[in-house]
Parts: structure tokens; sequence; C-alpha cells
């Protein structure tokens, strides 16, 4: 799900033709085991979690919105990082002007609750390779599906342009993420472990065209996904904790803060009159927290 904003960042990397493809369906995933106790919350039946995830592959299926990149210039309240605003990202991304500059992104979270209204809405928190200086995202995390006035939750990977792929549909609150993207060549590997309930875990591999997939930025972002009409509601997700969020660029692993430029990402509303989602500072170089303000 690509990033939205006004103005272009300065980048030295364009993309060119290429072509993107996925190396075939070869998505694995874990059995169940017995649930750890967790946070109360009450899992619709099955049926309709078919029918929220039905409905959440309808939603999403008609195509995101081709690049609308946003730089409204705000105040930076976090030292030491560069300010940066979107219509639907929050969080913080490493950026770079040289193409094949990362090559692996990772981090871990506690599967956030949403407070539903009547109101369709959704939050989508994730890691990837790309998207915020280029046109492509290799990402995977987890979906808080409003559906109906009920929270459901999901599992996913994503090579934009290409489609959403919805995996897991026993998510909920509490669980345990470890979601990473890692390159090899023009091979990617998106795989998610759900310590909590591994039948939610997955490991996908897709190839993609160097000069299709540039590999100049890896994030760390509480989404509200574009689709063709629009932008989806943000759910009221309260707060998203990020820790063990890491990089590795040009061979060599760090932290967020680790890699420069780095940026932090405040989602905004349409008239940027007010915050939606806004960022600690950085814990540690690899940790901060993400807090819900407002839906659109």
């Amino acid at each position: 799900m690509r990033l939205l904003r006004y103005s272009l960042i300065p980048a030295t990397a364009a993309v060119v033709a290429g072509a993107m493809m996925f190396t075939g369906p070869a998505v694995t995933t874990a059995a169940a085991p017995v649930r750890a106790a967790g946070p109360a919350y009450h899992r619709p039946s099955a049926r309709f979690l078919a029918e929220a995830r039905t409905a959440l592959v309808k939603y999403l299926r008609h195509g995101h919105q081709t690049a609308e990149l946003v730089h409204p210039g705000r105040v930076n309240s976090v030292r030491g990082v560069t300010a940066d605003a979107s219509f639907n990202w929050a969080g913080y991304a490493d950026a770079a002007g040289t193409a094949q500059t990362f090559s692996k992104v990772t981090g871990q979270w506690t599967t956030p609750a949403v407070t539903c209204t009547a109101e369709q809405q959704l939050t989508s928190e994730w890691v990837g390779i790309d998207g915020f200086n280029s046109s492509t995202v290799e990402q995977d995390g987890t979906f808080g599906w409003c559906f109906e006035g009920t929270p459901t939750y999901f599992t996913w990977y994503e090579m934009y342009p290409a489609g959403t792929v919805e995996v897991g549909t026993s998510l909920v609150p509490g669980d345990k993420i470890t979601a990473t993207v890692s390159r090899s060549g023009t091979k990617y590997t998106l795989s998610l472990t759900d310590a909590t309930n591994p039948a939610n875990s997955f490991s996908t591999t897709a190839t993609c065209d160097l000069a299709t997939c540039l590999d100049t930025s890896v994030e760390w972002i509480a989404e509200r996904p574009s689709f063709s009409i629009g932008i989806t509601p943000l759910a009221d997700f309260s707060s998203w904790r990020v820790t063990g969020a890491m990089q590795i660029s040009n061979g060599t692993g760090g932290t967020v803060a680790a890699f420069t430029p780095n940026y932090v990402i405040t989602m905004v509303d349409a008239t940027d009159s007010y915050d939606l989602a806004t960022n600690s500072g950085l814990v540690s170089g690899n940790s901060f927290t993400t807090t819900w303000h407002n839906s659109y």
C-alpha cells in the first residue's frame, strides 16, 4: 500500500520499466496450537469472519490510488529525525537515494485491539521495503478491520502494485507478531510469525526486477489503506508499539536510527488541519509508539 504525499521528497532514484512477478502461491503456514491467555476478546463466528474477509478483499481489490506523495512541512517534535506527513501513513522510515540500498526490514509488535463504530474502518500495521520514495512496496503485517461494527483481524502480505493477500483469519488482539521482509538479488521473502497463534504465520517468496523494486527505503508503518475511490477511515487502535525495529542497508545491520536520513511520519486529515496518528521519539533507536487520534 503506497504512501500518499503531495510534494515528492528529494530522491535521486527513478522508477524505470521492469517486470514484477510472483514465483507462485507457495505460502507456508503453521498448525494452530492451544491459544495462550490474552486480552478479553470475543472472536466472531467462522461464518462472520469469512464474510468479513470477503468484504475486506472486495474493499481493497479495486486497486490503490496512484502516488500523491504529501510533504506539508510540519514542525518536527522528534529530535534528530526529519519530519514528514501523509494522508495514510504514520510511523518511521529510512530512505536513500541509491537503488538496492536496503535488503531487510523487521519489527515486532503486539496486535492492537480496535474499537469500532457502525462505520467500516481499517487499520494496517506493517513493515516493508520501498514505498516512501519509490512506486512499489514489498510488505507484510496485520489488519484490524471494523466490519458491520465488529472488530476482525487478519495477517497479510503484499507486493504492491499486486493485490493484498489475506492469510491468517484467527488473529486476535494481544497476539505477538514478528514481521520481516528480506531481499536477495531479485528474490523477496515476506514472512510473519504469530508467536501466540502460529496458524496466522506465513512465509512466501516473490521476485521483482531490480529496475522496478528499487529498495531505496524501509518502513515501520500504521496505515489507513487507500483504494480506487479514496482512503479508508482509520480504525481506532488506541496505540501501536513497535520494538526490535531493524534494517540492513548496504550489507550492514542497524536500528531505525542507525541509518540517516530517517523520517518520522505523522498521519494527517485531508485538509492538513489536524493529526490522525502521531509517533513518539525512538527509544534505543529501534522502538516507538504510534498513537491514534481520529479516523478521518
